[in-house]
């Protein structure tokens, strides 16, 4: 006798779609939680920024850019030359060269402001060299009478002699900003959320080039520099040029008085906070890396 063949067993559990579901839902939450912790406290995920703050206002560029253009602003700052000036110095580099030194341009042009040999500014290997093309930028800034009430249109027309002067305007604002945040207008307007640094901080190469471009003097102890600065305003500015050259010279932290930025790849990065161990107002200790 033929056996009868059984019905197919019901599942009387019902269907499992749902509990695939919400393991999915789950392991998702769980990969979404890693990547925000090592995204916003690790830093992982995140490129390396600059970000300058002034007038409720801010705006970002590359390390490399920022470094460049606390060069442009800290020079005027040791010129005595008032904020305006760094801001058309900014907006103009900006325009011509993105805030790069660059080694080409359009026929001879080269460097920061894209100047060119030909018309007198200065050799190539000169006008490579920011210190120098910033000054030369300044000497022929302050030749044009009445630059400071003049529109940026104007002074890159008379400055620059560009063929296209109502592009610098483009720029303006940029330059407000980063002039402002970096000459010590805006405490606290300067950060950058950078890589670990790979070598060892110069104290040597830092104090000379502070010395250079900001006209303060400082001390070195060990990786430890202090800058008593000739006040407050200029305190900050010496502390966000550090800030801006932390990552070619190394540094790891910045302290202006009771405030300090530290080095790092998260948003922690981004703000400057109460330092462990204040400092006198108007004073400035930059530590570089060890090595």
């Amino acid at each position: 006798m033929t056996g009868r063949e059984h019905p197919p067993l019901v599942d009387e559990r019902g269907p499992r779609w749902p509990i695939a579901v919400a393991i999915v839902c789950v392991l998702a939450l769980v990969v979404g939680i890693g990547v925000w912790f090592t995204r916003d406290r690790i830093g992982l995920f995140r490129s390396e920024e600059c970000r300058a703050t002034a007038l409720d206002q801010s705006v970002t560029f590359q390390p490399d850019q920022m470094h460049n253009a606390s060069t442009i602003v800290l020079i005027a700052v040791k010129r005595g030359m008032p904020a305006r000036a760094g801001s058309i110095g900014i907006a103009t580099a900006i325009q011509e060269s993105k805030l790069r030194n660059l080694s080409y341009g359009d026929r001879d042009s080269v460097g920061l402001f894209q100047q060119r040999p030909s018309q007198g500014w200065g050799t190539v290997e000169q006008l490579q060299e920011p210190v120098f093309a910033t000054n030369a930028f300044y000497d022929a800034l302050v030749k044009v009478d009445g630059w400071q009430d003049m529109v940026i249109t104007e002074i890159a027309q008379e400055v620059q002699r560009s063929g296209f002067p109502e592009a610098y305007a483009d720029h303006e604002r940029e330059g407000r900003i980063i002039a402002s945040a970096m000459s010590g207008h805006s405490p606290e307007g300067f950060v950058c959320r950078l890589d670990d640094p790979t070598a060892a901080g110069r104290p040597d190469t830092f104090v000379r080039a502070l010395s250079e471009e900001t006209g303060q003097t400082a001390t070195a102890t060990g990786q430890v520099i202090t800058v008593d600065a000739t006040d407050d305003r200029h305190a900050w500015a010496v502390g966000a040029w550090s800030v801006a050259q932390a990552q070619a010279r190394n540094v790891v932290t910045v302290q202006v008085g009771a405030r300090e930025w530290s080095r790092g790849g998260g948003d922690g990065a981004m703000r400057w906070t109460d330092a462990q161990t204040p400092v006198p107002a108007g004073q400035v200790v930059v530590t570089l890396h060890e090595g």
